[in-house]
């Protein structure tokens, strides 16, 4: 690698001709940089390192790159891009309510000030290229085009028009037994009718505090797991546990929470001892995935 020329991101986007922010997004879906465009161990192996720059009289770090490193990334040529136009016309969608689909189970978000789209990393892992428009700058973004064939994206679009008639099929036995054995039967003030007392008193909060919120929202993931609350703003999910003496309920508690974290899907975690507290637990949780209650 020491006789290899190292150029910046900038340089090599420009070389392979695409953007400099859609090769960092590249770069960070296979690993080798993090969010904050450090190097990553994988990163580093493959020859990249940092370059010293002196400007404004102070000095900057940046990553450079070995000039022939070979990039397998996922905008190859053999993998057909596609906008949320076109998706919307597979769906007979038109292409903003396809973006806010994609928000909706947390693939996408929308830019500074409200324009444009902005990938997630949910998103990313499922193939996103983040792109903008060269004369307004504006962001979206493009998708495999294999994405039409996603299942959470097909479930979505039926339950939103109504048309989804296989959810009972679909749910496996264990989360059957789990609906059978606690029923759904507090209603809410907003009509949920929820499986516990203790549900029922988050989902009145939230109503009261008006946030917007779905009861028992499946995770937008191949994994079938149902939330218990989910919350569009700030795209949180919110678990009461309770039945802490159901040895079936832990088992079915734990896997719940290593799909949290192997998703790092944002959660807040709710016991017993929370219930008579909501009116301080929730606002400051809510708060920290940027949902404000007063």
């Amino acid at each position: 690698m020491s006789n290899v020329k190292l150029i910046s991101t900038t340089a090599l986007s420009k070389k392979i001709g695409i953007s400099s922010q859609e090769l960092f997004l590249e770069f960070e879906k296979l690993g080798w940089i993090t969010s904050n465009r450090t190097l990553t161990i994988e990163g580093k192996s493959l020859g990249a390192s940092y370059k010293e720059m002196k400007k404004d009289g102070n000095l900057h770090k940046y990553v450079v790159w070995p000039e022939n490193i070979d990039l397998n990334l996922s905008y190859n040529q053999s993998t057909s891009l596609i906008t949320a136009t076109k998706i919307g016309n597979s769906f007979k969608l038109s292409a903003q309510k396809i973006n806010y689909i994609f928000s909706e189970i947390g693939w996408a978000q929308k830019g500074d000030l409200n324009k444009g789209w902005i990938t997630t990393t949910q998103g990313l892992k499922k193939g996103a290229i983040q792109s903008e428009d060269p004369k307004s700058g504006i962001p979206f973004i493009r998708w495999p085009e294999s994405i039409i064939k996603s299942k959470i994206l097909i479930s979505t679009i039926e339950d939103l028009k109504g048309t989804n008639k296989s959810e009972k099929s679909s749910i496996n036995i264990e989360i059957l037994e789990f609906r059978d054995k606690f029923p759904a039967k507090h209603r809410s003030t907003d009509g949920h009718l929820t499986r516990s007392k203790a549900e029922m008193l988050i989902c009145n909060w939230l109503y009261m505090f008006e946030v917007v919120h779905a009861y028992e929202r499946k995770l937008p993931i191949e994994e079938e797991v149902y939330s218990d609350f989910y919350i569009p703003t700030g795209k949180v999910y919110i678990e009461y546990w309770g039945y802490e003496n159901d040895s079936k309920y832990l088992h079915r508690k734990k896997i719940k929470q290593d799909i949290y974290q192997k998703y790092n899907l944002n959660l807040i975690e709710l016991e017993d001892k929370d219930i008579q507290n909501l009116d301080d637990i929730l606002p400051r949780l809510l708060l920290k995935f940027g949902v404000r209650t007063y």
